[in-house]
């Protein structure tokens, strides 16, 4: 058996110009098929509040659930590294932060993801010097959709705001964050902020310049119900069953293929 997937390995993918395939999963019986057919990271996402409670955003997803949701998958693998959202106002303060993230530790995940851009430095600062490795998510973030007026493209705005947008992801990197997530942001864009930064980026709707994708377990497997999002793809409309359809999205995700143009934001 292989070595569990873990933050070194996904450093050295990128480094070796190897792609890394994400995905969500919220319960052991997906979870445990994901570890089996070799994805490198599991995201407990807190897109559990949508596609699996049903809410229309993932706000009212609270610790308790994301614990629940952590402790299911985390029995589930041995082979791949597991990631953990910190939920809507997870972290209104250092204490609250600390506390939330050894919970989540303490659950299985082996990293957490918060979402925001550098006004987040002393947060990440403070997690990593008490262990807790941490996956910046930047771009779109699903808890500022009020902010946004919904869910839209980030990053568009004009060359400053993007330079901006790019030294935002250096000092979040400078301040220890180990893993940057990219959602809804220009494919150039992405691409820039993969070649100025050391870490691993891991896109979604990101064009496929970056070192990674993510996908929705729901989105990859054509169950998502309502909108779909234009960087989603349907893997069981190629495979037979969800195992091929899993070992398909990875094989995509490592050649260049997914994402296409059709799923990408210029």
């Amino acid at each position: 058996m292989s070595q569990p997937k873990s933050i070194a390995t996904l450093q050295k993918m990128k480094e070796q110009h190897q792609k890394i395939a994400t995905i969500t999963a919220y319960d052991a019986s997906f979870a445990g098929l994901f570890d089996t057919v070799g994805i490198d990271a599991i995201l407990i996402g807190d897109s559990l509040g949508m596609v699996v409670q049903g809410h229309s955003s993932t706000l009212p997803v609270t610790v308790d659930d994301m614990v629940y949701h952590t402790q299911a998958v985390a029995r589930a693998t041995s082979q791949t590294l597991i990631l953990s959202d910190m939920p809507f106002m997870a972290t209104t303060s250092l204490e609250v932060t600390l506390q939330n993230a050894a919970r989540l530790m303490r659950a299985g995940a082996q990293m957490v993801k918060i979402e925001g851009g550098a006004w987040l430095c002393d947060t990440i600062q403070a997690l990593v010097r008490r262990a807790v490795p941490v996956c910046v998510h930047m771009g779109l973030t699903p808890q500022s959709v009020h902010v946004f007026g919904g869910y839209k493209v980030q990053g568009r705005g004009d060359e400053q705001a993007q330079q901006q947008f790019i030294e935002q992801a250096q000092a979040v990197e400078r301040a220890g964050a180990q893993l940057l997530v990219l959602e809804c942001v220009p494919a150039k864009l992405a691409e820039q902020v993969t070649q100025a930064v050391q870490i691993p980026v891991i896109g979604i709707g990101a064009g496929n310049a970056t070192d990674g994708q993510i996908l929705v377990m729901h989105d990859a497997l054509g169950i998502t119900q309502g909108h779909i999002p234009k960087f989603a793809k349907n893997f069981l409309n190629e495979a037979p069953d969800i195992q091929s359809a899993i070992r398909l999205y990875i094989e995509q995700v490592q050649q260049g293929i997914f994402p296409g143009l059709e799923h990408t934001f210029n």
